[in-house]
């Protein structure tokens, strides 16, 4: 049997329990999902509850309980389901003649199906209910919350454990646990939904990100500016963002006599900077790169750490350039990318992705299907020269042109997007760009917007759960802890912390009144790269006795050395 349609007929008995154990509930709906299935109630229970509704479904399936099929009328419908709005709700909805209605035991539920025929085919070993969580009812926040109880179910039992035991892992490395256990950032009501707040320890990440993109780029010949975070709604209308992107942005503000709104997107105003004077053809291509701050609405319920935030700063980037020059920009760009990813540790976790657009959407995408096929072949071109895997998906192309987008997974094998290559031919258009060519004539130029890293909240949601907290050394926020044995040390400890401090290693002095072992087992839960204990042999020999993290064994070396190695790891960004 299909396990999609065991996870579904599944989602029924956990419904048939609910039932049995809270009579005159109210149901949602209950489909199978990826690894599982689950359904909406009405009321709110306690995680707790979830052992004692899985010991009634485990009765449920051992009772051999049949699923059968019904075609009845609406009206009928109506009958069977008068005690459930919701239910009522989608029969109303209904465009077939019939309402399909399945019956197992003393359960009925308005569903398509297909189920499996009784519950002998169900392993009662090899379900488990997984957690309980609210959801708005058809995902609108206008609607009432309910209560959603999910669970995961496989062939064998085998299969269900090896998928916990994965979700324990991913539970250790989950970047919004691990952003609270290490003081990274936090989030507050008070401030809003998907608006992280960095700490100081978090906010050393992404200065550490930052600046190592700028000077690459700039390296790379990129030009960094700064732009507003705001600006008027007509320059979103010109750029056509404003109609494609209206349900994502944030609403209108009246200033004076202005519609100011914040910015979704950054390319419009690099836009305003090349048209600030005329340019020739040998002045490009003109990279145009910002540490951009965007604002998106994003559903309170698609919100997710700093995965998914309602504000991020991406590591934008403009190039406008001829036409005959797309490729080799474009090379250059996923060269950059390919660079980026290889110094963060994350090349071997994405794979791309050639977002393609529709010639019959005309409502989402620019209609010019020349320019399309010319741009979307670029990009098949670049990526089959450089023997690079991908795989092409339709309709996931900006509005004004195709794109590569570099997929990343996390640990579980959740997919986001972390960088992106777009072609863009309609910019120019809009916003009537040119360039002199050497014949003193007016040309069209096209526009490759790219990102390097990515939004940084990402890049360090994916960074914390790739190494657990455990970051590389350079992005580490405490790269050392000074830990004297005795009172009679914090003399020479402060002395090694002035060393570590003034040659641009971040550094601790942990001289509180604790022992050392617990002093050394809080590093190792803080995830310190380096602890340095000194004692009297140490102040002695003008060394100190080095934990690394991750081993167990300690070396005691001069401290003149171990700065000297420690600086060099940095530089190499190890």
């Amino acid at each position: 049997m299909n396990i999609e349609t065991i996870r579904h007929s599944l989602a029924h008995i956990m419904a048939y329990a609910f039932q049995e154990l809270h009579p005159g509930i109210k149901f949602g709906i209950g489909p199978a999902i990826d690894n599982g299935f689950y359904y909406d109630f009405s009321i709110q229970i306690p995680e707790e509850e979830l052992p004692k509704i899985e010991k009634k479904m485990r009765e449920l399936i051992n009772q051999n309980i049949v699923f059968k099929k019904k075609l009845v009328s609406k009206q009928e419908a109506k009958k069977i389901f008068k005690k459930q709005p919701y239910k009522l709700e989608l029969i109303a909805e209904l465009q077939e003649k019939k309402a399909s209605v399945y019956e197992s035991g003393k359960f009925v539920d308005l569903c398509k199906g297909p189920h499996i025929k009784s519950t002998k085919e169900i392993k009662a070993d090899s379900f488990k209910l997984t957690k309980v969580a609210g959801a708005y009812w058809r995902g609108d926040e206008k609607n009432p919350m309910l209560t959603r109880i999910y669970g995961v179910a496989f062939s064998i039992k085998k299969e269900l454990d090896d998928y916990l035991k994965l979700q324990a892992e991913a539970e250790k490395r989950d970047h919004r646990v691990l952003g609270k256990k290490l003081d990274l950032f936090v989030f507050s009501d008070l401030v809003g939904k998907g608006l992280p707040l960095y700490t100081e320890k978090g906010s050393i990440i992404r200065r550490e990100l930052e600046n190592f993109v700028v000077n690459e780029e700039i390296k790379r010949g990129y030009k960094h500016v700064y732009t507003p975070d705001l600006a008027k709604v007509e320059l979103y209308k010109v750029s056509g963002h404003y109609p494609y992107y209206k349900d994502t942005m944030y609403p209108i503000m009246k200033v004076d006599e202005d519609e100011l709104i914040l910015r979704p997107m950054t390319c419009p105003h690099h836009y305003q900077l090349y048209l600030s004077k005329q340019h020739s053809y040998k002045e490009l291509p003109l990279r145009i790169a910002e540490l951009a701050k965007q604002f998106r609405y994003e559903k309170s319920g698609e919100l997710s750490g700093l995965m998914r935030t309602r504000m991020f700063c991406l590591a934008d980037a403009h190039i406008i350039c001829q036409k005959e020059k797309a490729s080799e920009e474009i090379n250059n760009v996923l060269d950059l990318i390919e660079f980026t990813a290889s110094a963060l540790g994350l090349e071997k976790d994405f794979r791309y992705r050639l977002s393609l657009g529709d010639r019959k959407d005309n409502k989402k995408y620019y209609k010019d299907d020349k320019a399309w096929s010319f741009a979307e072949n670029v990009l098949r071109s670049i990526l089959k020269k450089r023997n690079i895997p991908f795989f092409e998906a339709k309709k996931e192309a900006a509005f004004y042109g195709p794109k590569i987008d570099i997929q990343m997974k996390n640990f579980i094998g959740k997919e986001d997007t972390a960088f992106t290559v777009q072609y863009d031919f309609v910019g120019p258009k809009r916003f009537n760009l040119f360039y002199i060519d050497k014949n003193g004539v007016k040309k069209e130029p096209i526009v490759i917007h790219r990102s390097s890293i990515g939004a940084i909240e990402r890049t360090i949601a994916f960074l914390l759960e790739k190494y657990a907290g455990a970051l590389p050394l350079w992005l580490s926020p405490v790269q050392s802890w000074v830990i004297p044995i005795g009172s009679d040390h914090n003399k020479y400890a402060k002395k090694v912390y002035d060393e570590l401090i003034n040659n641009g290693v971040r550094a601790e002095i942990k001289n509180d009144n604790e022992t050392v072992s617990k002093k050394i087992r809080n590093g190792q839960i803080q995830k310190i790269p380096y602890l340095l204990v000194v004692g009297d042999k140490e102040i002695k020999a003008k060394s100190v006795a080095v934990r690394k993290r991750g081993e167990n064994n300690i070396e005691t070396i001069k401290l003149d050395k171990f700065i000297e190695n420690i600086k060099k790891e940095i530089l190499n960004k190890i």
